[in-house]
């Protein structure tokens, strides 16, 4: 997560998902994995606030408090300090890169968020690839297939936040699923996918009631947005 991407049509969409989780009645805990800017201009995928009339309606609240956060700053602590995410406790320290550091930065994470039910990583790309092992530069921006084990250990279910790579995306979600499902002892899985992103959902069994009203409740509000199972929809 980077604060220069902070309101953007991708932020919609995840803190509208976010809130159903928390209407269903999810205590979360979001690990933002913020890293530094990296001096990229596509953090202004902004447009759609300009455009009510199209993207308004499918979390007003939200979208009204976006128009006007995104004008005041591009951070986001700002989310942090209001109710927009109901339910929440926050994890915002800096992602190092360093095995050492990621290693205290991690157990620090995972003790903050002992007791929540629904643990939300938000790393900049995704889940780790081979090309970039722990410790090494730039594996700052991944979650550690590691770090996902202990986090489900603590009972709690899991959101990752997945960007699309450049490959077959419904080959890719069906891979991803069956990695998390393999990792994950119990768990069921569910990708939500939007067009530029896909969220894997693992739920604890004891979460089952709740974890589907949450899914039903973001097919229902985001319709053409958002998909699950292997189907891809366009913004």
């Amino acid at each position: 997560m980077k604060d220069q991407y902070f309101g953007d049509v991708n932020d919609y969409l995840k803190y509208g998902i976010l809130r159903l989780f928390s209407m269903a009645g999810f205590r979360i805990g979001i690990c933002w994995m913020m890293t530094s800017s990296d001096g990229r201009t596509d953090g202004r995928k902004i447009n759609y606030l300009a455009r009510p009339e199209r993207w308004r309606h499918y979390d007003p609240e939200l979208f009204d408090y976006l128009a006007v956060a995104v004008e005041r700053d591009r951070s986001v602590r700002q989310i942090q300090n209001s109710t927009i995410l109901p339910n929440c406790a926050f994890y915002n320290d800096p992602v190092p890169d360093s095995h050492d550091l990621r290693c205290t930065w991690t157990t620090k994470a995972l003790k903050k968020f002992s007791n929540i039910d629904l643990l939300f990583f938000d790393p900049d790309n995704g889940i780790e690839v081979r090309s970039k092992r722990p410790g090494t530069r730039g594996s700052s921006k991944f979650v550690y297939w590691s770090e996902i084990e202990a986090a489900w250990s603590q009972s709690c279910s899991l959101l990752i936040f997945q960007h699309f790579p450049r490959q077959n995306r419904l080959q890719y979600i069906s891979r991803l699923t069956q990695e998390v499902s393999k990792r994950l002892v119990s768990a069921e899985v569910v990708p939500i996918s939007t067009s530029n992103v896909v969220y894997i959902v693992a739920y604890q069994p004891q979460h089952k009631t709740k974890a589907q009203q949450a899914i039903d409740s973001i097919i229902k509000t985001w319709l053409d947005k958002v998909r699950t199972g292997t189907r891809v929809e366009r913004l």
